[in-house]
């Protein structure tokens, strides 16, 4: 069978499927960064964040003009005792038994969505649903308006491409890898807008996720301003992202497998475990950042304190001694303990509402399209950040 990266121009960096593993679970670079690439190495790091800290801010936002609230209330950047707070905070509201109560709203949504896509023979994916789908949702979750949407969708635009931007300039120079965050300086409007939604919600609460972050409280103690903006920030932008790349990943690995893609059609229930494969297989975050707060040794690797961490989900997805045949994509395989969303206290706490997305979207998807199939004459094309794996087109044809 053709292999993605033998049908696509795929790098292997991401994929670990062409030009073998590196020799080492822990490799330091020539940048004196550490990479880390095994398995247990990452839960290592994962499980002990007092030696590996969150806060890479001074790595990736050095240069940007940025306040003391710009922080603030990020999960993803937070440390114990602020980040057991925080999340104990945002819990309260963003549960698991809310995001179930979407799966109503969300598939009505990409019906409405798949509605507008009807007569076309081809379509970009990614443009026509991936992308729009969890704005409209997320937004809706948030109690932005409708006719806003657009905004949203211009402001993701904008990172994500002052993100490749950077990467393609810093990856030039050689510097370390940028983040995606660094990309925020482009839309200081979107801050100031959720700041304005945050302080209405103050005013006037709604049935809507700013106005039960408003009102959390635990021991005594509610979000502040700028903690509810950072956090609908990340929901907005690390959401919309890891949800848009997980739908248009499983697709692309589907196309690439007939007999499990004609399995899905027929057992739409097995959805789920596709999404989960496609999560391992085609990691949307192919990899997380930490910084090291004291010496300390990692395998056989030396880290001096202050150190870049960097977590290779995408590898440690694949690493043999962990996954029985991981670069083969295998739908049916359990257990299946991915590290798509992390692990520990940084677990993602957007993993239900992107699993169920995915869940959905693929099967509403697929029960529209009895045919739907990659034109090799127009290939996907795929991100230029070094730390996501996604596609920013996908091309289908219908029939």
């Amino acid at each position: 069978m053709v292999t993605l990266a033998e049908r696509w121009d795929l790098r292997p960096e991401h994929f670990w499927m062409r030009n073998g593993r590196p020799d080492k679970p822990v490799e330091t670079d020539e940048n004196g960064v550490c990479n880390v690439y095994g398995y247990q190495a990452i839960l290592d790091v994962f499980g002990d964040p007092k030696t590996y800290s969150s806060d890479v801010t001074r790595f990736f936002l050095a240069d940007t003009e940025t306040d003391d609230s710009f922080n603030e209330g990020t999960l993803l950047q937070a440390d114990p005792p602020e980040h057991t707070k925080l999340r104990k905070l945002i819990s309260r509201s963003f549960t698991a038994k809310m995001v179930a109560g979407l799966e109503p709203r969300i598939s009505a949504i990409t019906r409405e969505i798949l509605d507008a896509m009807a007569g076309q023979d081809e379509f970009d994916l990614v443009a026509e649903l991936t992308y729009p789908m969890p704005v409209i949702v997320i937004a809706e979750l948030l109690g932005v308006p409708g006719s806003d949407r657009d905004l949203f969708r211009a402001w993701v635009d904008r990172m994500t491409d002052s993100a490749t931007a950077l990467a393609s300039e810093e990856g030039a120079a050689g510097d370390e890898e940028p983040d995606a965050r660094a990309a925020m300086r482009h839309v200081p409007e979107m801050l100031a807008y959720l700041h304005e939604h945050v302080a209405e919600r103050r005013r006037t609460p709604r049935e809507d996720l700013l106005s039960a972050l408003v009102a959390s409280e635990v021991d005594g103690k509610r979000l502040d301003d700028a903690a509810v903006v950072n956090f609908a920030n990340e929901l907005l932008v690390v959401g919309h992202a890891t949800t848009s790349a997980l739908l248009g990943n499983t697709v692309l690995c589907l196309d690439s497998h007939p007999e499990d893609l004609a399995r899905v059609r027929k057992r739409p229930e097995t959805a789920a475990a596709v999404v989960e494969e496609a999560l391992r297989y085609m990691s949307p975050i192919a990899a997380s950042y930490r910084v090291a707060t004291t010496d300390t040794r990692l395998g056989d690797t030396e880290v001096p304190a202050g150190t870049l961490v960097a977590l290779w989900l995408g590898a440690a997805n694949r690493d043999p001694a962990q996954f029985p045949r991981p670069n083969v994509f295998d739908p049916t395989r359990d257990p299946n303990a991915h590290l798509a969303f992390g692990r520990g206290i940084h677990f993602c706490l957007g993993a239900p509402l992107a699993r169920l997305e995915g869940r959905l979207g693929l099967n509403l998807l697929l029960e529209r399209f009895p045919e739907l199939r990659t034109d090799p004459d127009n290939p996907p094309e795929f991100w230029a950040l070094p730390h996501v794996i996604a596609t920013s087109k996908l091309p289908l044809r219908v029939g």
